[in-house]
């Protein structure tokens, strides 16, 4: 849905991988709970979900 939104306010009545790549982040952050290691390690969850989506290919 906020991807929807973000390519609305684009101009646009479709969603690209783009509009995916600019809401996940805002999207996601809240969702993941940081381990010790990963606190200890100084690693936030924008960097675990920047990982996640460098790993994922566009179709």
């Amino acid at each position: 849905m906020a991807a929807k939104a973000y390519a609305f306010l684009q101009n646009r009545a479709f969603v690209i991988p783009e509009d995916i790549r600019a809401v996940a982040p805002d999207v996601m952050r809240h969702r993941i709970g940081l381990t010790y290691e990963a606190e200890a390690e100084n690693m936030s969850a924008t960097d675990i979900v920047s990982k996640i989506l460098n790993r994922i290919e566009v179709p």
